[in-house]
């Protein structure tokens, strides 16, 4: 179980937990086809913002397997919106998760999503003593993988037309990161493997 005390801090950023005062920009970013293009779901209209807000603000905390951490990523000095971040607990047993993130289009290519999933990788090996953590892209999602490839994640599988997406058939790329590896890179504190 892990109940992270929130905002949590990284160098420039502040990851807190979203509240309803955040639909508006929720309903912006996600409602853009160019950010959720590779996404399962279409762009946000105000109904489908309300329901995400009504998701986002109770998903706080770890507690137990298929509990989802999902917090709003801002800039620490300004306090403006740059996307958000999340670390899915999947597997008490085998001590895995998996990690995910979405950008506004204004705060892309400056490393934010990078350093927030990077905080989000030390939850879940430090915080939580997971094993492995995962990430899943649509393969064409070049730029997330080039996050995920930034954080020491290996890519591992290559799925070919696995999911059917928006009408077609997609490929999905799985990159992961075991907790060992994750300490030998100098990033975690001693713990479980």
């Amino acid at each position: 179980m892990f109940v992270p005390d929130l905002p949590l801090r990284t160098e420039r950023l502040l990851l807190r937990a979203f509240t309803a005062a955040d639909l508006a920009v929720v309903r912006d970013y996600r409602g853009r086809p160019e950010v959720t293009r590779y996404l399962y779901h279409e762009p946000y209209d105000d109904a489908a913002a309300r329901a995400a807000i009504e998701r986002l603000v109770r998903r706080t905390a770890l507690r137990a397997p298929g509990d989802v951490l999902n917090l709003a990523v801002t800039l620490a000095d300004t306090g403006e919106f740059v996307g958000d971040v999340l670390l899915s607990w999947t597997s008490g047993e085998h001590r895995q998760g998996e990690i995910g993130y979405v950008a506004h289009p204004a705060h892309t290519g400056r490393g934010y999503v990078t350093e927030a999933a990077r905080e989000l990788l030390r939850i879940g090996f430090d915080g939580l003593g997971l094993h492995r953590i995962v990430g899943r892209l649509d393969a064409r999602n070049t730029a997330s993988a080039r996050v995920l490839e930034r954080l020491g994640m290996r890519r591992e599988a290559h799925l070919r037309e696995n999911e059917f997406v928006k009408g077609e058939w997609a490929d999905e790329v799985v990159y992961a990161l075991l907790a060992r590896e994750w300490r030998a890179a100098g990033r975690l504190s001693a713990g479980p493997a």
